[in-house]
């Protein structure tokens, strides 16, 4: 997103409106995620800043709300690690006939999960239409493993991804995957990642005929399966025979909390570089690299929502910077509240 921010010269107030988008599991959403440049904006200087209108103003901040909205993406260790891991597979199972290998996420949650399956994603198709510009093909597809899953519904998945025809009852479950196996032979897809996996689980009848046709895709296309899920380990996603061969076929990388040492001072220094607040002061959140630790857990996502969140605050209150206040007003999940690492009820000076 590129904002544009607003002259104070008398022109129109910029109308924001709603900026929806077809979510990523839908072929356009997955499109305009991957086409999507980094979310940018440039502070206005002071003076100019100051003469904005109160409409102006309005339409200033909105802009900036939705700025700070957005998740920004840290390229952590873990991140590096999927994607180089996800990248070595790809080139490996290119011109594999028989089991290809695959990989599987698994972590706590809020532990950037999802974030690394989709930038293993964009990094791959990027490179694909870099290879192959102006083709039609479909590298990525990105699906959900759907909850009390059933073959069909899987299939589905496949094919709403896809944007398939309205397929109705007459159409069996063989029917839909035929036609998904089809169409994704034809676009040339070749890595397909699937979400929230930790919702198999093979010691069900349910998990273990959901398995078998995620199988069937696998042995049916060329191409590399990626999974993620939490705590996949304990969800019975290995439990049985079907548990141990897909054990057997990936890759298992875990995510965890971020230790507390130079990547998390690193991570916490690179999102206060993307504040766009006019009297933050400089290193304020570095200086509070222990706390911000001990108030997450050292959780990615939680420490992410808290900064983005603060910025926001520190934007509707007019006060314009984050300040310790500020941080140990706004409130996170539930999980990091309640447990060990809970805020305590001071913080640390910070300088």
């Amino acid at each position: 997103m590129v904002v544009n921010t607003p002259e104070p010269d008398g022109e129109e107030v910029p109308e924001l409106g709603e900026d929806r988008t077809d979510p990523s599991t839908r072929l356009e959403g997955w499109r305009r995620f991957i086409e999507e440049d980094p979310a940018v904006f440039d502070l206005l200087p002071e003076q100019q800043w100051q003469a904005l209108s109160p409409p102006m103003r309005d339409a200033y901040d909105e802009a900036r709300i939705a700025y700070h909205s957005e998740l920004q993406v840290v390229r952590t260790s873990t991140v590096k690690d999927i994607a180089h891991q996800g990248r070595l597979l790809t080139l490996l199972n290119q011109r594999e006939h028989g089991a290809r290998r695959g990989l599987i996420v698994s972590g706590e949650w809020t532990t950037g999960k999802t974030t690394a399956l989709k930038q293993l994603g964009r990094l791959h198709e990027l490179r694909v239409r870099q290879r192959f510009p102006g083709s039609d093909r479909i590298p990525v597809v990105y699906i959900t493993a759907p909850p009390k899953g059933s073959p069909r519904k899987l299939a589905m998945e496949f094919a709403r991804f896809l944007g398939l025809p309205v397929i109705g009852p007459r159409h069996n479950t063989i029917d839909v995957t035929s036609a998904v196996c089809q169409v994704l032979i034809e676009a040339r897809t070749d890595l397909v990642l699937v979400d929230e996996i930790h919702l198999l689980n093979h010691a069900t009848i349910a998990g273990e005929d959901l398995s078998d046709h995620l199988k069937y895709f696998t042995e049916h296309l060329p191409a590399t399966f990626v999974y993620a899920g939490i705590n996949v380990e304990q969800s019975g996603l290995f439990t049985g025979i079907r548990g141990k061969q897909l054990a057997g076929r990936c890759v298992l990388i875990r995510t965890g909390p971020f230790p507390l040492n130079t990547e998390w001072r690193s991570l916490i220094a690179s999102m206060e570089n993307t504040l766009r607040l006019h009297r933050h002061e400089p290193n304020t959140l570095v200086k509070m690299v222990k706390y911000l630790h001990q108030r997450t857990g050292g959780m990615i996502g939680s420490l992410s929502h808290l900064v983005r969140a603060a910025a926001i605050s520190a934007i509707l209150d007019g006060t314009e910077r984050i300040t310790r206040t500020t941080i140990k007003n706004i409130r996170i999940d539930h999980s990091s509240e309640s447990s060990g690492h809970s805020r305590p009820s001071s913080l640390p000076h910070t300088g």
